[in-house]
């Protein structure tokens, strides 16, 4: 491994977005290019710009000169070049985009799709459209939902709720309802409260929910109320997942060990790259629970191929829209499902566009 370069993209959102507990007009990428010889491969996760300082500060000298086929011990290593200066948040963003970047690269060098590297070449991966954010009024929600589930016959789709902290809580009822006349009675309502609610409305809420047939309520307390999402799941019908937050190995066998959810979720690009997710699909594979991947879907898609207990990943609007203008190469969910490694690319599969994304770049 020759060495590691960053770059930052701030892309504003094409309407105003946000969900139960925060709101927001622009998303940034931080991008990760790791050089061997001629060949590059490319890492990304989504967070603040400082997340660079810390990749171009303390990891990519801590990489550089590294044997490229060894991915997790070079992951051990910046985890533990990170101890005290705080792993959890920002820091393991950057970890997680150098992970990610290492493992293209190796599977460029060895001119493998990542998917077939990792074991899961050819499997279908299914996806479930995301976005229904609390701000967009009722025409908004209705053409989004209806243009995945309709327009690209995506049969799982996903609404924000929990607005204000919880204190509208007719108006997200509101919302699933017309949801669920959106999408028709064939597709799977999925809704996400961000943590919003307590855990009593938690419950009144997944009661009404029921007569929508939504199917999963994510985060209905905050994820680091075990108990409280554990108490949720018990008097529910609903799925009750969580994780997404989750920046170390450790966060999610707590989660687990607790009972607290029906699908564990994590992401790639927040808890140590493709290394640990796998880990994490791993450890949930060993409690009998489904895995599903969260945000930044081509992230994700190779190593989700290659797992056995793979529900879904999660198409989320905001991260799709910068994907497909940032990057050629990206996958199809055409009938509810991608397929990495189809086209025989090496590594992810994705290059970047520097042309389309230069007038975005911040850092």
């Amino acid at each position: 491994m020759d060495r590691v370069e960053t770059a930052v993209y701030t892309v504003p959102t094409d309407a105003p977005e946000g969900d139960g507990t925060l709101a927001w007009d622009s998303t940034t990428l931080i991008l990760v290019r790791a050089h061997s010889g001629d060949v590059t491969g490319l890492g990304y996760t989504y967070g603040a710009a400082a997340t660079a300082r810390v990749v171009d500060d303390q990891l990519g000298g801590l990489v550089t000169g590294r044997c490229a086929w060894d991915v997790p011990a070079a992951n051990e290593a910046m985890s533990r070049a990170v101890r005290n200066a705080g792993r959890p948040g920002l820091i393991a963003g950057a970890v997680s985009a150098v992970d990610i970047a290492l493992w293209d690269l190796k599977a460029r060098l060895l001119d493998l799709p990542l998917a077939r590297l990792l074991g899961g070449s050819g499997r279908e991966v299914p996806v479930y459209g995301s976005g229904g954010f609390t701000p967009y009024d009722d025409d908004q929600q209705d053409r989004q939902l209806r243009g995945w589930a309709e327009g690209q016959g995506i049969p799982r789709v996903k609404i924000k709720i929990g607005e204000a902290w919880g204190r509208a809580e007719r108006r997200d009822l509101e919302r699933a309802a017309r949801a669920r006349r959106s999408v028709g009675d064939d597709c799977e309502l999925y809704v996400d409260a961000n943590g919003a609610y307590s855990r009593k409305q938690a419950i009144r809420v997944a009661g009404h929910l029921r007569d929508h047939d939504v199917t999963w309520f994510e985060e209905p307390v905050s994820s680091d109320d075990l108990t409280g999402l554990g108490q949720i799941r018990e008097a529910t019908a609903a799925d009750v997942t969580a994780g997404e937050y989750g920046y170390a190995l450790p966060y999610f066998w707590q989660m687990v060990g607790a009972d607290a959810v029906d699908c564990l979720q994590a992401d790639a690009t927040r808890c140590g790259g493709i290394t640990v997710w796998l880990r994490v699909a791993a450890l949930a594979e060993a409690a009998g629970l489904q895995i599903s991947g969260h945000c930044a879907p081509h992230v994700h898609a190779h190593a989700a191929a290659a797992v056995p207990n793979l529900r879904h990943l999660e198409w989320f609007h905001d991260h799709v829209r910068i994907e497909e203008l940032f990057f050629g190469g990206v996958l199809d969910p055409a009938g509810g499902t991608i397929r990495p490694g189809e086209s025989g690319a090496a590594g992810h599969g994705l290059d970047f566009r520097d042309g389309a994304a230069e007038r975005h770049r911040v850092r």
